[in-house]
């Protein structure tokens, strides 16, 4: 992977002080992979679909260094815990907690048949937990790049995302999509990731915000997720039920043409709302890509309000929070705005020009204040640099 240029990184230098505090030692280098978000498509990913996220500037960094035999010791700055173990506590339950996450990434690679390096690490990040910004996915992806790097691992760029994903479905049981982690991954600077879920054929979309004067405003909800895990898994069997009905390997295969017929031939009003969001959501996609191909960025933002208007009321994952988050964006001058993530709480991203982006989150916050919520946390982004060695 390339160096990312040397830039003041505070995360890097926490984990680099976390290092050399537990191993009174300096570590062999520094790895980072970036939080994301997802401009547009959701719930599309594990339906074949496709989506378009960016990497954030904030990010997971892994200071780490080789150690001579399989054993694997862990520091947290989240936690300031210690987790270890060792080649024979690998087996799938065995680590639980965050610490899952790191010992899956170990799993992965090592049941793919790669010589997987002992290891000492120490985590900082930047990545909002609980967000639906992928702390999780920054997290795998920081531990594979660093191990891959330590262990001279013959490990294609596009071959990790996959080995990433089966440590969070297989290991720690969380039942994501890939998008997450090929987002950590193959990020680019100044762009989106258009990633096709069947084919995982990726283009990397112009997203210069900064070229056009715009910015990404993040709002952290702070809505606690309600039910989230048992609903991600029922839209996800509704969504697989209907495909199956639908006589389609996954709903990605109806295209709006076809749309009103296959609505016909489904039981229930529930399960044609859902097969509706993932079948226009899929299109807001294919149309968004084409406007920022063009240059047309500013285009864009009806098709992200209409995608959170396809959430609300055909997949309803949203929540009260959520929505007087894109309303009170909208009503400020923002040119679009949506949830982002799996739903049941999170984030809403808002398109706006960079010299509105404070008064948008101002009027968010507002908001909140009159139906009183818990203040919101705001910050603006630039699309930014997937998983890389700092140094």
């Amino acid at each position: 992977m390339p160096d990312r240029p040397s830039v003041a990184d505070p995360v890097a230098d926490r984990a680099t002080a976390g290092f050399v505090a537990r191993y009174a030692a300096t570590p062999d280098g520094r790895w980072a992979a970036p939080g994301r978000v997802n401009l547009i498509g959701e719930h599309t990913d594990y339906n074949d679909g496709f989506v378009l996220p960016f990497a954030l500037p904030q990010h997971t960094v892994v200071a780490a260094s080789r150690v001579d035999r399989p054993h694997w010791t862990i520091w947290s700055e989240h936690t300031d815990a210690v987790v270890t173990f060792d080649e024979a506590g690998l087996a799938p339950g065995a680590v639980t907690g965050w610490a899952a996450y790191v010992a899956g990434v170990v799993w992965a690679l090592r049941e793919a048949g790669h010589d997987v390096p002992g290891a000492r690490l120490a985590i900082a990040s930047d990545v909002p937990l609980g967000a639906g910004l992928s702390s999780s996915a920054a997290l795998e992806s920081a531990v594979l790049t660093a191990l891959a790097d330590l262990g001279g691992l013959d490990l294609p760029v596009d071959d990790r995302p996959r080995l990433a994903q089966r440590a969070e479905n297989e290991y720690v049981g969380a039942p994501t999509g890939i998008m997450d982690q090929s987002a950590s991954i193959r990020c680019r600077p100044g762009h989106a990731l258009f990633l096709d879920c069947r084919s995982l054929d990726v283009e990397q979309i112009p997203f210069d915000l900064a070229a056009e004067g715009l910015a990404v405003v993040v709002i952290d909800t702070r809505a606690e997720h309600r039910h989230v895990d048992g609903e991600y898994a029922a839209r996800r069997k509704s969504c697989e039920s209907a495909a199956g009905a639908l006589g389609v390997a996954a709903l990605r295969d109806i295209s709006p043409e076809g749309l009103d017929a296959a609505l016909d031939r489904l039981p229930d009003e529930v399960t044609r709302r859902r097969v509706r969001h993932v079948v226009t959501e899929n299109q807001r996609v294919l149309d968004t890509v084409e406007l920022l191909r063009s240059g047309r960025i500013r285009e864009i933002g009806p098709l992200l309000t209409a995608s959170h208007a396809s959430m609300r009321d055909d997949f309803e994952i949203t929540v009260a929070e959520v929505d007087t988050a894109v309303e009170a964006a909208l009503t400020a001058g923002a040119y679009g705005a949506r949830m982002t993530g799996g739903g049941f709480g999170g984030c809403v991203l808002a398109l706006a020009d960079a010299g509105f982006a404070d008064a948008v989150a101002a009027a968010v916050t507002r908001a909140y204040g009159e139906r009183g919520f818990t203040r919101p946390r705001s910050f603006t982004v630039l699309p930014a640099a997937g998983a890389n060695r700092l140094s």
